[in-house]
């Protein structure tokens, strides 16, 4: 016979080839044990044991003897049927992909990102903090951009909002002449508004689509604490403007606008240099000069409207109803650092808790 009893080195866990379930055959038809064979194998006994008894058919066998038939059983190794069975036991051992099972979540997610522009790690967040899939089926959010990336979901990497990456924030802050203070500084501002503890305290800005001069822009307020929007439309970034559309805000809120804006804080602007005198009764504080990193949750927000209005675009061309539109999705847009609680919501509680809603939250949610 072939000589078979040669060193054989072998990798601890690697499966059986082919050509050894042929070795196999050989072997057992010189009536080798199946220890004997692990040892020219150099295979673990048990894995000949089992091998074995994979590839044994029972085969029946026809004699003819003094014109009588006979037919008895026996069994025999058979190295093809032995790989036929290893390579079907491969194929079904693998583990159906988690986006074959996931079929819901991906048509759910895909709504979430295409019409709602929710990013995949507030999709996974909310999806899993309100119940709406069992867990085995929602994935990490490393793999539905693995999804996207692949294009298992409708939604591209075009339509992701922000797919970038970040470089670190340095220090370094640009020197630049000094400019006047119009008011009460931020330094004066008390932990209470700071801590972001306490609900109503707001930052306010102007955002503009071209640099054209006396063309509409927009007026934007954010509560501190709950991240609430409002965006007003103005007919320039001008002091009288700005002053027009807070002078309307507070005779609209009447009596609850000094509970509702108990701070402001703004930057140095022209255009805010009347805040003190318009809105009395709210402290009203000023950033250091060409320091845009102390308002962080205003800059934070004109990200936002910039998915929407890049820089460029007129606002001449921005409907009131694409406005209101932008504020609303900003509001009810699941944010991680309030634990994917909406702005819209934490504000209405806020209103509730400071006695200005007479209906429950329910009614103004829904």
């Amino acid at each position: 016979m072939t000589h078979l009893n040669g060193t054989t080195n072998h990798i601890k866990g690697k499966h059986l080839t082919e050509f050894e379930r042929h070795q196999i055959q050989i072997l057992k038809s010189e009536n080798y044990s199946n220890r004997a064979i692990a040892k020219i194998l150099n295979r673990a006994p048990q894995t000949i044991n089992n091998e074995i008894n994979r590839g044994t058919v029972k085969q029946i066998k026809r004699i003819v003897s003094n014109s009588k038939e006979y037919f008895y059983d026996y069994e025999c190794y058979f190295p093809d049927v032995a790989q036929l069975k290893y390579e079907t036991n491969r194929m079904n051992s693998c583990r159906t992909p988690k986006h074959q099972l996931s079929h819901a979540f991906i048509d759910w997610a895909d709504k979430m990102m295409l019409n709602k522009k929710w990013s995949p790690d507030v999709v996974i967040a909310y999806a899993k903090k309100n119940n709406i899939f069992c867990d085995s089926i929602i994935p990490c959010v490393s793999t539905l951009y693995n999804w996207i990336e692949r294009g298992i979901m409708k939604t591209s990497n075009i339509d992701l909002i922000e797919k970038i990456s970040r470089k670190p924030i340095t220090n370094r802050r640009p020197s630049r002449k000094n400019k006047k203070v119009l008011g009460k500084s931020i330094e004066d501002r008390s932990h209470e508004i700071n801590s972001r503890d306490v609900f109503g305290h707001w930052e306010i800005d102007t955002v503009i689509g071209s640099k054209l001069k006396n063309e509409r822009a927009l007026l934007t307020l954010v509560e501190r604490q709950t991240r609430y929007e409002i965006i007003v439309p103005i007919k320039s970034k001008n002091n009288d403007a700005v002053t027009l559309a807070l002078s309307q805000l507070k005779d609209q809120l009447d009596n609850s606008f000094s509970r509702i804006f108990k701070s402001i804080t703004s930057d140095n602007g022209s255009e805010f240099s009347d805040l003190t005198e318009t809105l009395p009764d709210t402290e009203i504080y000023f950033t250091h000069p060409y320091s845009s990193w102390e308002r962080g949750t205003k800059e934070n927000h004109h990200k936002f409207i910039r998915r929407i209005i890049p820089k460029g675009i007129s606002m001449e061309s921005v409907s009131d109803e694409i406005i209101y539109r932008i504020q609303n999705w900003m509001n009810n847009y699941p944010r991680k650092i309030l634990d994917y609680e909406t702005p819209k919501y934490l504000f209405l509680k806020s209103l509730k808790s400071e006695g200005l809603l007479s209906e429950p939250l329910s009614y103004y949610l829904y």
